[in-house]
């Protein structure tokens, strides 16, 4: 186990006794010795205590060299150790103090640092990965200008580094390299004091790809994207998103670009998706490279979403950054909810809610529930790279969302007006943010912050009466919190809820208007679609309904909660047939779905022999009626057609969970549903053939949505005519969403041509990494028997490589991420083979290991017998002798 098991804890801040105003660096480039000089301007801190002795952050340091005020420290005024330099007494005025130290970038398989991803340099310092380049305040409120001098062979020949490039041109050879290799060099100086998490560097023999933008105030931006040779005809979208992201920043938020140039590199050793560095976007190539042939839709709007949430940092992040890492959700949260806003824009708002909601849904609520919940900010923390989750993500987006909801459109502009020109160039905290709100808007936010401090998600019970003879409506709504560790009691939160009344029989219904049933006072008139809740319990009452209504509550997911109503599944099919909020029609379609897969499951369960529950008739019909209706969106249609994951079903069982069972339910659910619709499905699919040359627009890519759910369900009705049918879908195909749609459809259907079109799938795409690990996830994702060997066996596969996250991520993440099935397995099997790889990996890259151990995160869910098998392998993991700090957390805390 690792020794160190300290705890950072938000109530500990101090900042630091020293601040470094200039940071100077020098790269001389070598695969296995690469030197670097830094020097550091710094001077102490006013109104701290400097008497103390200035203790510097490293990791893996290899110190050649000290110098302060330029001459060499002698061995008796500092301690230096691989973590960390001490000089015992600094100077109490401005001081130069200079640092040579080596690594070895083809060694370094952490991927955190300096490292050579298939040739090139490159760097990634989030969160803690500077100071594996040299001694520093490696912390995000230490924000300093950066000069960077890099120096290689010319068979180098790009050299890239932050902000503005001052100089270049060649140079001698340097002493102690092979004369024959002509070297040069170049400078760039960033002239905006940022974090060290934000530095980049970057050196390769790469393809660049030019374009350039007008900024409304007329500068002319370069716009740069490096690839690998041979793949510059992969990243039109990804510069054509960029250049979007740019106009939207400023037509949307008033955020113009600030240096002359932007770039952008795409690399296939990444720990992450994207690295917003000041000017030097660092990316997994994933979200970058598209091309018909080799990208599906889902890869574009990716890419779309990924350029944009980089970009947005810009000023979310670079410009104004977080104090601590305890604020993250500051920049993530925030530049999450503004990449949505402009994927909102650029395609169909509605069904892009919908995809966010399903994400939160399958990720975040899951971490809220079990034993790695935390709050949006958290308190305390033994890793930060484990806290890169999709609480601090997508929830710190959904409260950005809440906060727009409850002051309006303009105060939230103003708000944010407020914040940027505030703290332009500092390192701010969630206090500083909402502050700029309270202020411009004249609202008191403190209830509003306890979404930032407890973690767990709300529980909303809703009931409705409805008296004709009053014209009147009555709605109580109740609010709670589960426990979470560390917080066993919740304070009660600020919760907005918008609504709408749906009549019954599908006409419109007003309301004169609201009053609160305790006081008597009116909340709102015939225009309001807003409650507030902020009490245990309100109790509202609708005067002057018109007609016999069902509420519509928490529209367009107004807030993440959990909400429970008195709606019948009637009321509920009224709602899918009538519900002018295209989130809530999906969202009832949803529910009833889940009512009988949940029955379903049960019958299972408890029965030896599966005991079909009849398919509600009427929500057949309304189905029918949805997907035929030429009123919806073809993405919205198809949206309609996904039934409730496994995962999905689970989480709302809640306790006991037996995947078998849920498994069986759900491929019933989907056979029936096939076949009660069977010509509807097959009629509609042919009438969305292939619409000609490949266009990755909204309209386009939800044609394709629509008719290859279409084919999916068909194929699950049983193979028969199904078979010919997706095989020609697959043949004919003119893009990568089609063939692979098709190719998903007869893997998963278990279809008799499978094994077929997933050889001709791979000799197709042998050569192509990122379609080669489409191949991998969806044979990993396959819940049939003998899954787990066939995994193991592509672990052997020349395609796979273990030092690569994409292709982990690919093969073992979607194992244990999209086949509860097999993962969950009675026998163990499943976790057993997670587990180790888990221990493999950890010796190597301890952070895509960690991410591998998140999957358990939900074990105590399971019935006994599973859970058994899954502490057996967490306690493993936990008592090996030697474990990562990264690992040790996450399963520590899943053992909790």
């Amino acid at each position: 186990m690792p020794q160190d098991h300290s705890v950072v804890r938000l109530e500990d801040y101090q900042p630091t006794p020293y601040q470094i105003d200039r940071v100077s660096m020098a790269f001389r480039l070598d695969p296995m010795q690469t030197e670097i000089t830094t020097t550091l301007r710094m001077a102490p801190r006013q109104g701290s205590n400097n008497s103390q002795a200035l203790k510097l952050q490293g990791d893996e340091i290899n110190l050649i060299g000290a110098r302060l005020n330029g001459s060499a420290l002698d061995a008796s005024h500092y301690e230096a150790t691989p973590d960390s330099f001490v000089l015992h007494k600094p100077p109490q005025e401005t001081f130069i103090l200079e640092f040579v130290t080596r690594v070895a970038p083809d060694n370094n398989t952490q991927l955190m640092g300096l490292y050579r991803s298939s040739g090139t340099y490159c760097t990634q310092c989030e969160a803690e990965g500077f100071r594996r380049i040299t001694y520093f305040y490696d912390r995000p409120d230490v924000l300093s200008v950066y000069e960077v001098r890099i120096e290689a062979p010319k068979d180098v020949p790009y050299l890239l580094a932050n902000g503005n490039l001052i100089d270049s041109g060649d140079m001698d050879t340097p002493e102690g390299f092979d004369t024959a290799q002509a070297w040069h060099y170049a400078v760039w100086q960033d002239p905006f004091p940022k974090p060290s998490y934000l530095f980049a560097m970057v050196a390769g023999d790469l393809a660049r790809v030019e374009d350039h933008f007008i900024t409304r105030s007329g500068r002319n931006v370069a716009l740069h994207i490096y690839v690998e040779h041979g793949k510059e005809d992969r990243v039109a979208y990804a510069m054509d998103s960029l250049k979007r992201s740019m106009k939207w920043d400023e037509d949307v938020f008033d955020r113009e670009y600030d240096l002359d140039i932007f770039m952008i590199l795409a690399v296939s050793d990444f720990n992450m998706g994207a690295m917003e560095n000041k000017g030097l976007n660092i990316f997994n190539d994933k979200y970058v490279l598209a091309k018909p042939d080799t990208a599906t839709d889902t890869d574009y709007a990716l890419i779309e979403a990924v350029i944009a949430h980089e970009y947005f940092h810009n000023w979310t992040g670079n410009r104004i950054t977080c104090r601590d890492w305890f604020q993250l959700c500051l920049k993530e949260g925030l530049t999450v909810f503004r990449d949505q806003e402009f994927s909102s824009d650029m395609r169909s708002r509605p069904v892009k809610r919908i995809s966010d909601v399903r994400q939160l849904r399958a990720r975040q609520f899951p971490e809220d529930s079990g034993p790695l919940a935390h709050p949006v900010r958290p308190e305390a923390y033994s890793e930060i790279n484990n806290f890169y989750t999709a609480t601090v993500y997508e929830k710190g987006a959904e409260l950005c969302r809440m906060l727009k909801t409850l002051i309006g459109d303009d105060g939230f502009k103003d708000g944010l007006d407020l914040y940027f020109k505030r703290f332009d160039g500092q390192a701010v905290t969630i206090e500083d943010f909402l502050a700029s709100f309270e202020e411009a808007c004249s609202v008191n936010l403190t209830q509003f912050s306890q979404w930032y401090r407890q973690a767990g998600t709300p529980n909303l019970v809703a009931t409705y009466t409805y008296d004709a003879a009053r014209g009147q409506m009555s709605l109580t709504i109740e609010q709670s919190c589960p426990p979470t560790p560390g917080q066993p009691t919740k304070k009660l939160m600020q919760i907005p809820v918008r609504f709408g009344l749906v009549a019954r029989d599908g006409s419109s219904a007003t309301f004169s208007g609201i009053r609160d049933a305790k006081s008597g006072g009116l909340i709102g008139g015939s225009d309001c679609t807003l409650l507030t809740l902020t009490n245990r319990e309100h109790t509202y009452i609708f005067e002057g309904v018109s007609t016999d209504a069902l509420p519509s509550l928490a529209r367009g997911f107004s807030a993440p909660i959990h909400l429970r109503t008195n709606l019948t599944l009637e009321d509920q099919l009224i709602l899918v047939l009538h519900d002018t909020d295209p989130f809530n029609r999906w969202e009832a379609t949803q529910f009833v779905l889940m009512d009988h897969l949940i029955r379903q499951t049960r019958a299972n369960r408890s029965s030896s022999i599966a005991v079909d529950q009849p398919v509600n008739a009427a929500l057949i019909e309304a189905l029918k009626t949805c997907l035929l209706d030429d009123s919806l969106e073809h993405a919205f249609r198809a949206q309609l057609l996904q039934v409730p994951s496994e995962a999905d079903i689970a989480r709302e069982i809640g306790k006991n969970v037996n995947p078998d069972a849920i498994h069986a339910a759900r491929e019933s659910l989907r056979q029936e549903l096939a076949k009660a619709l069977g010509t509807t499905l097959v009629e509609l699919y042919q009438s969305l053939q292939d619409g000609g040359a490949f266009q990755p627009d909204s309209a386009s890519a939800g044609r394709r949505a629509l008719r290859n759910g279409l084919l999916d369900l068909i194929l699950a009705a049983g193979e028969g005519t199904a078979k010919g049918i997706a095989t020609a879908h697959y043949n004919e195909a003119s893009n990568m969403t089609d063939r692979f749609a098709a190719l998903a459809a007869m893997t998963l259907n278990r279809s008799t041509a499978a094994d077929a079109l997933l050889t001709d799938f791979h000799d197709r795409y042998a050569d192509d990494a990122l379609v080669i690990d489409k191949w991998l996830s969806l044979q990993a994702s396959s819940p049939q028997e003998g899954t787990i060997g066939k995994v193991k066996t592509l672990m052997d596969h020349p395609s796979f490589s273990m030092s690569n996250p994409n292709r982990v991520r690919a093969l073992i993440g979607a194992f244990a991420m999209n086949n509860p099935i097999q993962f969950n397995r009675k026998d163990g099997e499943g976790f057993k083979l997670v587990a180790d790889i888990i221990l493999t990996l950890d010796r190597s890259n301890p952070q895509t290991a960690a991410r591998l151990a998140n999957n358990f995160r939900s074990w105590k869910v399971l019935e006994a017998s599973r859970q058994t098998s899954a502490e057996r392998e967490l306690r493993r993991i936990a008592n090996t002798e030697v474990l990562s700090k990264d690992v040790a957390d996450i399963v520590n805390r899943c053992l909790q």
